[in-house]
């Protein structure tokens, strides 16, 4: 069932030069359940079409469409995690969970019991009446995803959601949230620079190409697996050919294109050849062996999707 559309969506603002273009047209659709993971070049517009999907921002042209009906404001039907989990210090957690539904008047005792359940369903009970500086990265992030999902949204934006997260723990944290998503059956899009985390995550990914920003490329991910965890995806060996799909597609096999500066906007390493250089962790075979890009280090029961 069609959830969501994105149709012919485009963006442009005004400044002292004349007319930017941020996004040009944008179109796709998401069933309920579609778990698409966007990437694309810095400043090409993601998060500004996750704004647009959460009604935040008008479009400049087309519209956004949420179970038939058109968006023109913020949606009760979006859930939006950003980078920062944005946790209030002086609330617990269980307060912190119970923020988005005091935010909309629907703190009932029905819903209450959910959010509760949340809080028990994935560990964070017993921490429940700790501040959130009490907590370790991993759970906080938890912690923020429980409250995101208490006021029962049909679609969850996740606008780089692990990426203030040390590299480990983000490995940790994205089996965790894979898990939890699979569970409550939400509707996912997904805006992340780390190649290997939209693959690992997505079923489909959308692939931007430069400002202004069209879809270039929709990537369906299929690995087969009867239990599909991110890890798993990893240690897979179609990965390394979904990644290096992925790195192309993004021009990053151009010469004059470090992969540093061609996802962050930023030169951060000398320009040598990407191939040479080396990681802290295990690249899947197959896989070009390449720099941090700039992406880490700051399940699914049943047949796979």
């Amino acid at each position: 069932m069609e959830i969501l559309r994105v149709e012919q969506v485009r963006q442009s603002y005004q400044t002292e030069k004349g007319e930017t273009v941020a996004l040009g047209n944008i179109h796709f659709t998401m069933n309920k359940g579609d778990f698409f993971s966007m990437v694309g070049p810095s400043g090409c517009g993601k998060s500004t079409l996750l704004s647009i999907i959460a009604g935040t921002l008008a479009p400049t042209g087309g519209q956004v469409l949420i179970r038939g009906k058109r968006v023109t404001g913020p949606s009760p039907h979006i859930g939006y995690m950003l980078q920062q989990d944005n946790l209030l210090e002086w609330r617990t957690i269980r307060q912190n969970v119970y923020l988005g539904l005091e935010i909309r008047h629907q703190l009932t005792p029905e819903m209450r019991d959910r959010a509760d359940h949340l809080l028990e369903t994935y560990g964070l009970a017993a921490f429940a009446g700790s501040r959130p500086s009490q907590l370790s990265g991993g759970m906080r992030q938890r912690a923020a995803l429980i409250r995101t999902l208490a006021i029962n949204p049909d679609i969850l934006l996740l606008d780089e959601a692990f990426s203030a997260l040390d590299y480990q723990t983000r490995l940790e944290v994205t089996e965790d949230v894979y898990r939890i998503i699979r569970q409550e059956q939400v509707t996912v899009l997904m805006v992340t620079h780390d190649i290997p985390e939209s693959i690992c995550m997505g079923d489909k990914v959308l692939i931007l190409s430069k400002r202004p920003a069209v879809i270039q490329t929709e990537l369906p991910i299929r690995f087969g697996l009867p239990n599909r965890t991110p890890l798993a995806c990893r240690a897979h060996p179609d990965f390394g050919g979904y990644f290096n799909r992925i790195w192309k597609e993004l021009g990053m096999y151009e010469t004059n294109n470090h992969p540093i500066e061609s996802l962050t906007g930023e030169s951060a390493l000398p320009q040598t050849n990407p191939a040479a250089q080396t990681t802290n962790h295990p690249m899947p075979a197959g896989v070009v062996d390449t720099p941090d890009l700039g992406m880490g280090g700051s399940g699914e029961a049943g047949v796979d999707r």
